[in-house]
This record gives structure tokens, C-alpha cells and sequence, in this order.
């Protein structure tokens, strides 16, 4: 007999002498109520069963462009995480409006762990961008993990005439304006390198926004832009092979495959270490032993040494972490932008 069922049958019980005997005062009958309440309540099913139907396909939106950071993570953990969890992961892009279009659809969808949202930093920075954002990054979703961070960069064509940053301050300086650069987006963090650059230099320099990193490195690669301000993993290899140069790293020291690229700080601009944080997340109202069952795959997947060294080679520094530094993280860095924008003058779109 189940949990409700039993209930069902001990309150049926205690009806009849309630109904037909006066020997039950108000208060009495009260009491047994509460007694009868409290068993059904302890022989509900628990919520603690839920879990993952390995049946059913888990989807993992990316609301980018395919080969940004983003996107190029989410497809690093597919097949491993498909592996943890036995079941069925594929990965879609749901690039458009800054990111909104993709997390707005992972706001509204089912809580039941199957629609899942990879995003990066956008996540915080929409907030002070935005006047009217379709969701609350801290109300609407809830972390599963925190994931690995990655370093922004500056670069140039291998043979667009610029070499340097200070190169760049030089042509900026000369011809205020004239000068422009590629974003994988408005809000990006990228994006907002640049801003940061261009408040602490005073340079006059254009953003040409793209709809995520791989556009945005095109850009730059067919000569549409002079500089592309993006994220590591979706450039790293195209400074490799010498296609493109980097010119400066958020890191706070150079990076051992990337050996002849600078940080900022070693450049002379301490301040400028924005990075992209990616985060792992849920619609509210997902199940909490759902939540710890993805937790648990996440983090086991990130623990591999594979993964470890894949990460790193990628251009992304391993800095993950449970739900916990995902939440700390969000609620930090949510004021942080807010600020920024609002420094640096830019205007919030509608």
C-alpha cells in the first residue's frame, strides 16, 4: 500500500466515529485532524526521488553564436556529461538579442532539469544594459556549477600593420575614432575590456558588435575591423598558428602556451583582468535532488584530468566550482557591471 493510500485508509478510519458519536468534543476532533495530517504528510512521497529520466534528452542552450567561449565549453562537456549521466545531451544555439533570446527561453521553460542554460557573463552585465531585461538572473534561474573562466584578449590580423598595443594607442591617438574594434556583442565582457581600455587610455575607438566570438574573429580575419577584443578559447588558435596576433591578456601572467602574448598588467593597466565566467544553470523550481544529481555529473566531469588539460589547452583557466561560487559569483558581479556601464557611458538599449 502506498504512503497515500494509507493515509487514505486512516483518515477514512477515524471519519466514521467523528460522524456518528458525540463523545468527540471540538477539541478532540481537532487534535485527531492534526494527528491524522501529520501521517499523511510523513508518508507523502518525498521529493528527494525525483531524478533524471534516462530516457528523455537533456538540452543544453547556448545563447550565442556557435564557436564563441560559450559555445565551445558546452560542446567540451557534451559527450562527458552524456557519459556521467547515461542519457542523451545535445547542445543548441539560441544566439540573438544579446543573449536574451536564448536565456529567456530557458527562463520560461519546464523546471525539470531537461532545458538547461550555459551562459557567460552576459548573464550579470544584461542587467545594467538593458533598460527592460526579460529576466532576473538571480530569481529566474538557479546554478547547477560554476565553470571554467575565460581570459579576454586583444588581437590583430598577422598582417593588418598593427603589432602591438602600443600601436594601437599610437593609430588611436593620431586619428580619434577611426579606429575600430570587433565584440562577440554589446555587454559582453570583451566588449567591456575594450571600454575599460578606452576609459583608463581616453581613446576614442568604435565598437563593431557581433553576434557572438566565431562572427566576431571573422571579422576581423576578412578585414572588416582593425582589432577583435573576445574571449581566449575562440581565438587562441588562430594566435597559434600565427593567422592572428595577440596583443594583450586579461591574465595576470602570460600563459605557457601562449608565450609572446602580454598581460595587461605587464603593459602597464593593473586594473584591466576582466575575464568571462560561464555558468551552468536551471529554470526556478527545479527540483533540488535534480539539481544535485547535474551538480554531481558537472563536477565529476571537470575533475577529469582529460577535461583538465583539454580546458587549459583551450584557453580557459580552470576556476570552477560547485553551485555555491556560481551564486557568489552572480550576486557580485551584477553591481560590478552595473557600475562599469555606467562609467564608462554606455548607452542602455532598449
Amino acid at each position: 500500500m502506498t504512503g497515500w493510500s494509507l493515509g487514505g485508509a486512516l483518515a477514512a478510519r477515524f471519519a466514521r466515529p467523528l460522524a456518528g458519536s458525540n463523545r468527540f468534543h471540538g477539541r478532540a476532533r481537532a487534535a485527531l485532524c492534526i494527528a491524522i495530517l501529520a501521517v499523511l504528510a510523513l508518508l507523502a512521497p518525498s521529493p528527494a526521488a525525483a531524478q533524471l529520466n534516462p530516457s528523455q534528452t537533456i538540452r543544453i542552450i547556448v545563447p550565442f553564436a556557435p564557436a564563441g567561449s560559450s559555445d565551445v565549453l558546452a560542446r567540451l562537456l557534451q559527450q562527458p556529461l552524456q557519459q556521467e549521466l547515461k542519457q542523451t545531451v545535445i547542445v543548441e544555439n539560441r544566439a540573438g538579442a544579446g543573449a536574451n533570446i536564448g536565456t529567456v527561453e530557458v527562463a520560461r521553460a519546464a523546471p525539470d532539469g531537461y532545458t538547461l542554460l550555459l551562459t557567460s557573463s552576459a548573464l550579470v552585465v544584461n542587467p545594467a544594459l538593458y533598460k527592460n531585461v526579460p529576466y532576473d538572473p538571480l530569481k529566474d534561474f538557479v546554478p547547477i556549477a560554476a565553470l571554467p573562466v575565460a581570459p579576454n584578449v586583444f588581437a590583430v590580423k598577422a598582417d593588418g600593420g598593427i603589432t602591438s598595443l602600443n600601436e594601437v594607442i599610437t593609430r588611436a591617438k593620431a586619428e580619434p575614432g577611426k579606429l575600430n574594434y570587433a565584440s562577440p556583442g554589446n555587454g559582453t565582457t570583451p566588449q567591456l575590456t575594450m571600454e575599460l581600455f578606452k576609459l583608463k587610455t581616453g581613446l576614442a575607438i568604435t565598437n563593431i558588435p557581433f553576434n557572438g566570438g566565431g562572427p566576431a574573429t571573422q571579422g576581423l580575419l576578412t578585414g572588416t575591423v582593425d582589432v577583435l577584443s573576445t574571449a581566449l578559447p575562440g581565438a587562441q588558435s588562430q594566435i597559434q598558428s600565427g593567422v592572428m596576433r595577440g596583443i594583450a591578456l586579461t591574465t595576470s601572467a602570460r600563459r605557457a602556451n601562449l608565450p609572446d602574448v602580454p598581460t595587461f598588467v605587464e603593459l602597464g593597466f593593473p586594473d584591466i583582468t576582466l575575464k568571462t565566467e560561464h555558468f551552468l544553470l536551471a529554470p526556478a523550481g527545479t527540483p533540488q535532488p535534480v539539481l544535485d544529481q547535474l551538480t554531481k555529473a558537472v563536477l565529476a566531469v571537470l575533475a577529469r584530468d582529460d577535461l583538465k588539460q583539454r580546458v587549459n589547452e583551450l584557453g580557459y583557466e580552470p576556476l570552477a566550482g560547485g553551485p555555491d561560487r556560481a551564486k557568489s559569483a552572480i550576486a557580485k558581479e551584477v553591481p560590478f557591471f552595473k557600475e562599469l556601464v555606467a562609467n564608462a557611458k554606455i548607452p542602455q538599449i532598449e
